[in-house]
């Protein structure tokens, strides 16, 4: 690359404080104009890693500004992640609640999914109707959804419920497209590379 000249360093470091000030003043604007303060549902679905992960940074964030959260694990539970490891030495700040009994393809038991999922659904209720509790974050819900172990519009009807300063957190592959119409926040996390294609198995600190 070529070195610049101090006259044209100067003209770029000119135009990058131009820019940057005309984009403050638009995000500035913005800001400004986003006023409402109220419980949000997020949404974190797609194929690609880290749809829990950011739920899960998102629930210690919410401990960190001083928020009760409840965990409510859907499909996982069969065996222990770290997440869970982590947020169950802090009971008195998280509700954690591993209620699954593994992936799909490992229960083969529909009847059994069902049922385990009515189940966790009653947890994450208890949940969505205490105004202590700051954030849930229902983990893999979307799995459940998709696999109809639960019905649609009693899961929006009972997040729509909620106490209005809780906010919500949902992961999962294949959101329904009820549960996109209700929620605020939506991200689709799609793959471009994962080690798993290339014979890397999952790993403690990576995957679970």
């Amino acid at each position: 690359m070529n070195e610049l000249t101090p006259d044209e360093t100067a003209a770029l470091n000119e135009r990058h404080r131009a820019r940057m000030e005309r984009k403050k003043a638009v995000i500035d604007a913005k800001i400004a104009a986003a006023d409402k303060e109220i419980g949000i549902i997020i949404v974190n679905t797609g194929n690609g890693k880290g749809k829990s992960s950011s739920g899960f940074g998102m629930a210690i964030r919410a401990m960190g500004h001083g928020m009760k959260v409840g965990v409510v694990q859907f499909i996982k539970g069969a065996m222990s992640t770290g997440e869970e490891k982590f947020l169950r030495r802090f009971p008195e700040e998280v509700s954690f609640h591993a209620m699954g009994e593994g992936y799909t393809w490992e229960t083969q038991n529909r009847e059994r999914d069902i049922e385990k999922a009515l189940a966790a659904w009653e947890q994450a209720r208890s949940f969505l109707r205490d105004p202590a509790v700051g954030m849930v974050l229902l983990d893999e819900l979307n799995i459940a959804l998709k696999y109809r172990y639960l019905d649609v519009d009693v899961v929006i009807a009972d997040l729509l419920d909620r106490p209005p300063m809780q906010h919500v957190v949902i992961t999962g592959r294949g959101a329904p497209p009820e549960l996109v119409a209700v929620a605020d926040t939506v991200t689709e996390m799609n793959v471009v590379k994962h080690a798993f294609k290339a014979g890397i198995g999952a790993q403690a600190g990576t995957e679970w």
